[in-house]
């Protein structure tokens, strides 16, 4: 048979799901991949990019629907680029993603002994999100608004849909995102353009903290106008009790990134609340927290569990944000020292740690492969180790780094399993055993999985 060409129309079944949440299927054994395929499914494809050895397609047709096929509840389900995996009952979606582990660590780590534990689910499926970020653009002419405040299409950063409501925040915040949107088309507030570098308004930055009922709306422009923002402040929090916080954020460079280089507070504190563990964190606009509260509690449970500590150690919390896990086992350990990038997060963690009236831990700020190195140098020795890192993983100067630090335990938290796989190839390599592997769902109706191993040495 000769190779199918772009244009083409295939019959396949769909039998496994990409890392991205794309349906897997072969057509004669050309291997297909298409988006809002699930396992199981038998489809009529056609061929958008035809490649030597793969391609990819979209459906026409679902022949037949695969037995975890279910209707997705959001309107914009499809077009939107933000839950891939709504369409797919939540068992199912968990096995997928329990499975997407153990193949990581099978072919990238080589391991294939290690006991992977029973994956977590999450026990909110909608409304679980404690943070969403929209994106301000310019409504197309035919548009009745003059503003779009929404998010991203599909493999389309450039293509922004207008959201009335999103299923994965709360009412509270759906209605933030409402009067923030009326307020910007009302005042007629000029939208930034990528390419011109001229405009107003940029991102729509909402959080929320599930357990205190806080909100904190942060716009983001290209420029400090106070004084036009100002009035929105007042309008929110007139009319969305919570509203705790209200601030503006100023980018003027071209990077398309919803953080800023300078601050104005328009309303309330330059923070909000988030009860978690027994413990309260403040969260500024910038500082990272965990996105889910419900999963991230039961996640630094686990962690706190994993450490196995005895009040007696010293522990090196790397990656650590805003302080989260830092300040959970600072309650169990002599001292812990925390590395964080991000100079808003550490100074939430210091003011976090003082308001726990907590005061055995250090925050440190920098890149870990180069405060890390520091510590060492300075003698300063640590028992146990716990890691969160981005979705890239260790940068290799700072799992060297590790390496010659040498805890006897490692506990490393996870947002991709291909990162994971490829660290802990590294660290069993250096002398670690790896102890288990437990995969957690902190963001159901998407692709992306949490996994969390323990490692000991020798």
């Amino acid at each position: 048979m000769a190779r199918p060409r772009r244009g083409d129309t295939l019959s396949l079944t769909v039998d496994d799901l990409a890392f991205g949440g794309e349906g897997v299927g072969r057509a004669d054994g050309y291997v297909v991949f298409v988006r809002g395929g699930l396992p199981g499914d038998r489809l009529r494809v056609r061929l958008t990019e035809a490649r030597a050895r793969y391609g990819r397609g979209v459906i026409e047709a679902v022949l037949e629907p695969s037995p975890d096929r279910v209707e997705a509840p959001c309107p914009y389900f499809g077009p939107c680029g933000g839950c891939r995996l709504q369409h797919l009952a939540y068992p199912a979606q968990l096995r997928l993603k329990a499975k997407q582990v153990a193949d990581c660590l099978t072919r990238i780590a080589g391991v294939t002994e290690v006991p992977i534990r029973p994956i977590i689910g999450a026990p909110e499926l909608y409304g679980y999100r404690n943070k969403m970020e929209f994106t301000v653009a310019g409504a197309e002419p035919s548009s009745p608004r003059a503003v779009v405040v929404g998010l991203h299409e599909a493999d389309r950063y450039d293509v922004v849909l207008d959201i009335d409501r999103c299923l994965l925040q709360s009412e509270a915040m759906n209605e933030l995102l409402a009067e923030a949107r009326a307020f910007f088309a009302e005042r007629k507030l000029p939208v930034y353009e990528q390419e011109s570098g001229e405009g107003l308004l940029r991102f729509l930055v909402l959080r929320e903290g599930k357990r205190t009922g806080e909100a904190m709306v942060n716009v983001v422009t290209s420029a400090p106008q106070v004084s036009e923002l100002a009035p929105l402040a007042e309008r929110l929090r007139r009319r969305v009790a919570q509203t705790a916080s209200v601030i503006l954020n100023v980018n003027p460079k071209k990077a398309s990134v919803a953080v800023g280089v300078e601050e104005h507070l328009l309303a309330g504190r330059d923070h909000i609340r988030e009860a978690l563990g027994g413990l309260v964190f403040q969260i500024s606009a910038n500082s990272f927290f965990q996105t889910n509260t419900l999963q991230a509690e039961r996640l630094f449970g686990l962690v706190e569990e994993s450490t196995e500590l005895t009040g007696t150690e010293t522990v090196l919390d790397l990656y650590s944000g805003t302080g989260a896990i830092t300040l959970l086992l600072a309650r169990r350990c002599r001292w812990v020292y925390g590395i964080e990038v991000s100079p808003a997060a550490v100074d939430d963690a210091q003011r976090n740690a003082k308001a726990n009236g907590i005061d055995n831990c250090t925050f440190l700020a920098g890149e870990v492969r180069a405060v890390l190195p520091q510590l060492i140098s300075r003698g300063i020795r640590a028992e146990v180790a716990v890691a969160d890192p981005p979705r890239a993983g260790f940068h290799p100067k700072a799992l060297r780094g590790l390496l010659t630090l040498g805890p006897r335990r490692i506990v490393y938290v996870s947002c991709n399993p291909a990162t994971l796989a490829r660290d802990l190839g590294e660290l069993a390599r250096g002398g670690y055993r790896v102890e288990w592997v437990q995969p957690l769902d902190m963001f159901p109706h998407t692709p992306h999985i949490e996994a969390m191993a323990r490692l000991q040495r020798g």
